[in-house]
Order: structure tokens, then C-alpha cells, then sequence
């Protein structure tokens, strides 16, 4: 099979996939869904070490791997200034807010279902 039928097997595949499925391959890392909500709440310019600390007990490099996947994405911009350290900055794109009812709805969801979740298998979250 060559290069074309490859990449016409894979646009017919991405039509026909669950949406849903498509979603969790983008936020399936363990930290994808505190960064890019980090993100959108702050909607503004932020710096790495900013970013890093605000979501917790990430590494940095865990952190730059997810972020360079929403980069590809289109979710996300990363400006790098030459300067002495670097500089990185970090923005959420308008693609990127747009999920913002959606994240906003979970993190709600979460919050009123929390003590139910984790009161029954006497389980704290991860």
C-alpha cells in the first residue's frame, strides 16, 4: 500500500471513529486535562515554570510532552524568546477555549459527585 491509500485509509478511519473515542485519545494522559484547564482558566499569556507549578506534582518532562501535543494540535501556542535562560510562554488557542463549557462541566460534575465516588469503595482519587 502506498503513502496515498495510507493516508485515505486514515481519513476514512477518523470519520468513522467515535467522537468520543477521538476525545479521550487527546486527553488520555494522566496530567492532559489540569494542563489544558489550567490553560483556559488562566486565558492569558503563561510562562513554564508558572504553568508547572500550578498543576502540582508534574514533571517537566511530562509537562513539555503534553504540551508539545496540544501545540500539534492547534489547542495551544508556545512562543520561545532568546534570551538567557529561555523564555516560554504558553497560550491557549481559541480552538483550545472552546472547550472550556465542556472541562467547566466535568470539573462541576466531579465536584457534586466526589464524596459519592470515592465514600463507597473508600478510594481517594489519584
Amino acid at each position: 500500500m502506498d503513502t496515498k491509500e495510507k493516508d485515505l485509509n486514515n481519513a476514512a478511519n477518523r470519520e468513522s471513529s467515535c467522537p468520543m473515542v477521538d476525545f479521550v485519545n487527546i486527553v488520555s494522559g494522566k496530567w492532559a486535562i489540569p494542563i489544558l484547564y489550567r490553560l483556559i482558566v488562566t486565558n492569558d499569556i503563561i510562562r513554564f515554570g508558572a504553568l508547572q507549578r500550578a498543576i502540582g506534582p508534574i514533571t517537566q518532562k511530562e509537562l513539555t510532552k503534553q504540551l508539545r501535543s496540544f501545540e500539534n494540535l492547534g489547542l495551544v501556542t508556545r512562543t520561545v524568546y532568546p534570551e538567557m535562560p529561555p523564555r516560554v510562554e504558553y497560550c491557549v488557542t481559541d480552538l483550545g477555549r472552546t472547550l472550556k463549557p465542556t472541562l467547566d462541566s466535568l470539573a462541576h460534575w466531579m465536584t457534586e459527585h466526589r464524596e459519592q465516588l470515592f465514600q463507597t469503595s473508600n478510594q481517594e482519587p489519584l
